[in-house]
C-alpha cells in the first residue's frame, strides 16, 4: 500500500472525527451502492474454529499484489483468491494507475495479472491471472455480522519479508460511511464498511477478513496508526463487494452500466429527516455533473424506487437492477419526488474498469 493511501486512511480517521473537512456521511457512491445481497444460497452455520486453523485454512490464497507505477516504484498490497482458475481480488487502490501487476502467491510462484472489473468507488479490483487450482477462500455473508463477533485479518502488513501476517480482533462497527481524499486527491466516500480492531496497516489493502469459520465478510481497505486512534481499522463488506466480482467473473473486461448518482438506502431515520412521502428506496444525494441521471432531469433528493419497472428497495437493488442492462441501453427511472412519481429515461453510461487491460 502506497504512503499516500496510508496518510488518506489516516486523514479519513481524524478529520472524521475533528474537522468539517472530513466527516462520517451517509451517502453512497456513485452507481455502484452498498450491497447487501446475500449469497445465492443458505450459508451454513458457524462451526467455530481456533484461529489458528482458521489461518491454516485460509493461507494458502492470500497473495501479495505488486503494482509497477514507474519510477521504480512498486507498491505492495494483499488480495485472495475466490475462483482456482484464477480470480483474484483487491482494493483498487492498490492497482490505481499500475503499468503492470504481479501476484505473488504464497508458495512463492509469481503471475502476471490484469484487470477484468471493479469499482474505483468501491475501492474494489478484481484481477486474473493466468493458472488452474489454485487454493481459494469462501465468502461469506456480511449481512450475518454482529458487534463483537471474533474477526482475523490476514495481510502482506508493511511488506515484511516472510508471508502474511495476521491479526485478531472483533468487529466493533457496522454500516459505517467514511471519505478519503483531499488536497489534490479525488475524495471518495466508502460506504457499508465494517470497522473493526484487529490490526490493519500498510500493505494490509486488499486482504481478507474472515469468520471463525474461514469465510471472508470483509475486504481489508484502510488502517490508521496509533497517532491517530487506536485499534481501529476498516474493511469493506463482503456483501457490498459481491455484485462487483460477480460481473467481473461472468463478463471479464465487460463494461458496466453507469448511472451517475450518490445514493442513501432510506431507513425511518433518513425519511424522517428528510421529510420524505415514501419509506423505501434509493435517496440520491449527489448527481455525477453531465452524467447519464443529471442529463435525463434526476434530482438531487428524488427518491429512486424503480428501474425498468423493477421495484428499488435500497442501494443494493439498485446495484442488482442497473446490472441487469448494458452501458448505452435506455431504460425507465422511476422516482419520487416530494409527493409525485415521476417516470424518466435514462440513457446508462459507461463506468470505466479500474485500469486498462
Amino acid at each position: 500500500m502506497s504512503r499516500r493511501w496510508l496518510l488518506l486512511a489516516v486523514a479519513a480517521l481524524v478529520l472524521a472525527a475533528c474537522s468539517p473537512k472530513l466527516t462520517p456521511v451517509t451517502s453512497g457512491v456513485d452507481a455502484q451502492p452498498a450491497t447487501t445481497a446475500a449469497p445465492a444460497s443458505p450459508l451454513p452455520p458457524i462451526d467455530p474454529s481456533t484461529v489458528e486453523e482458521v489461518v491454516e485454512g485460509v493461507l494458502p490464497a492470500v497473495v501479495n499484489v505488486r503494482s509497477d507505477i514507474g519510477a521504480g516504484r512498486s507498491p505492495e498490497g494483499t488480495g485472495f483468491v475466490i475462483d482456482p482458475s484464477g480470480v483474484v481480488v483487491t482494493n483498487y487502490h492498490v492497482v490505481e494507475g499500475a503499468f503492470g501487476i504481479r501476484v505473488v502467491m504464497n508458495d512463492g510462484r509469481r503471475l502476471e495479472a490484469r484487470a477484468i472489473g471493479g469499482d474505483s468507488a468501491a475501492d474494489l479490483a478484481v484481477l486474473k491471472v493466468d493458472a488452474r487450482e489454485l487454493p481459494t477462500v469462501p465468502l461469506g455473508d456480511s449481512d450475518q455480522l454482529h458487534l463483537g463477533q471474533d474477526v482475523v485479518a490476514l495481510g502482506f502488513a508493511l511488506g515484511l519479508e516472510g508471508g502474511p501476517s495476521v491479526t485478531t480482533g472483533v468487529v466493533s462497527g457496522l454500516g459505517r460511511t467514511i471519505e478519503a481524499g483531499g488536497q489534490g486527491v479525488e475524495t471518495r466516500t466508502y460506504e457499508d464498511i465494517i470497522q473493526t480492531d484487529a490490526a490493519i496497516n500498510p500493505g494490509n489493502s486488499g486482504g481478507p477478513l474472515v469468520d471463525l469459520a474461514g469465510r471472508v465478510v470483509g475486504i481489508n481497505t484502510a488502517g490508521v496508526g496509533a497517532g491517530a486512534a487506536e485499534n481501529i481499522g476498516f474493511a469493506i463488506a463482503i456483501n457490498r463487494a459481491r455484485p462487483i466480482i460477480d460481473h467481473a467473473v461472468e463478463d471479464p473486461e465487460g463494461p458496466a452500466p453507469l448511472l451517475g448518482v450518490s445514493t442513501q438506502t432510506l431507513t425511518p431515520a433518513v425519511v424522517a429527516q428528510n421529510g420524505l412521502s415514501v419509506d423505501a428506496g434509493a435517496l440520491v444525494l449527489r448527481l455525477a455533473q453531465d452524467g447519464p441521471a443529471d442529463g435525463a432531469g434526476i434530482e438531487v433528493g428524488d427518491v429512486i424506487v424503480a428501474v425498468a419497472g423493477q421495484e428499488v428497495t435500497g442501494n443494493a437493488s439498485l446495484q442488482e437492477r442497473l446490472l441487469e442492462h448494458e452501458p448505452e441501453e435506455t431504460v425507465d427511472v422511476t422516482v419520487v419526488r416530494g409527493t409525485e412519481t415521476v417516470t424518466v429515461q435514462v440513457t446508462l453510461g459507461v463506468r470505466p474498469l479500474p485500469i486498462e487491460p
